[in-house]
């Protein structure tokens, strides 16, 4: 199950421009994403790091899905087979790593804090030549590229999804009516399982409670509204939060900073 985008926007099967196999160890590329752009599952042989420095970037699999503000990027490993949603247009810089040299990154997807430095760096390693000289300076560039990158925090921007078809009916349901007020007990009804039985199987399979994955579903489906300038107030009435400043304790709690301190700084 994924968090799937409107089925009538744009669709390309994969970028266009995706080589076919890395001439260097590590590659930048850069693209714009038009508004409504959607690439469908595919995945690489080498690591990705994907990185959106305007507009915002959301990446599904089958374990859940992450969503990509200002300022912040997702690492995917390789064979990972992922899907691509801009849903406002973006530019984005996509770095390509062999698996030798993304040695000490994770296994799995996550979403790290892009630096004004890394920023930059990745921006201008866009522009280098295809086979820059691994021995000169474009060569160290991407080296201290990598050395920032795995220096970099993770960042919990990530809402993971359930397997067992009784949890799913729940979060879908929640997923696209996040402001849903109804509690576990009053949902089970429409899962076909016991309250008990559910609150066990959060547990097990997304490795939170019931009410911290509701808030983190709510806190995903303000990242694109607030990263676009939609104000606070808004967005946290549409989420179902009584007043806003519950949903900025919550946005800190999260994030360390609340949603004025956390965008001022992309």
């Amino acid at each position: 199950m994924r968090i799937e985008p409107p089925l009538d926007q744009p669709l390309v099967s994969k970028p266009n421009d995706v080589p076919e196999e890395l001439v260097r160890p590590v590659m930048v590329r850069a693209a714009n994403m038009r508004p409504g752009r959607r690439v469908l599952p595919h995945s690489h042989a080498w690591c990705q790091l994907a990185y959106a420095s305007e507009g915002v970037l959301a990446i599904y699999t089958d374990q859940g899905s992450w969503v990509v503000p200002p300022q912040r990027a997702v690492w995917i490993p390789h064979e990972t087979e992922h899907e691509v949603y801009s849903p406002h247009g973006s530019k984005w810089r996509a770095l390509h790593l062999d698996r030798e040299f993304s040695q000490g990154m994770p296994d799995n997807c996550c979403v790290i804090s892009v630096s004004k430095l890394l920023r930059e760096m990745l921006i201008h390693a866009a522009t280098l030549p295809v086979e820059y000289d691994e021995q000169g300076a474009d060569g160290r560039l991407m080296q201290v590229l990598m050395d920032q990158i795995r220096a970099a925090r993770t960042v919990p921007l990530h809402l993971p999804l359930p397997q067992d078809a009784r949890l799913r009916r729940v979060t879908e349901l929640l997923i696209h009516t996040p402001s849903d007020p109804r509690g576990l007990e009053d949902l089970a009804n429409d899962a076909g399982a016991s309250s008990r039985t559910l609150a066990r199987l959060f547990s097990k399979e997304l490795g939170m409670t019931f009410r911290q994955w509701r808030s983190q579903c709510r806190l995903m489906a303000s990242m694109e509204r607030l990263a676009l300038g939609e104000a606070v107030t808004s967005v946290a009435i549409d989420l179902g939060y009584d007043s806003p400043s519950a949903f900025i304790a919550m946005f800190k709690r999260t994030l360390g900073k609340p949603p004025a301190a956390y965008f001022a700084t992309q």
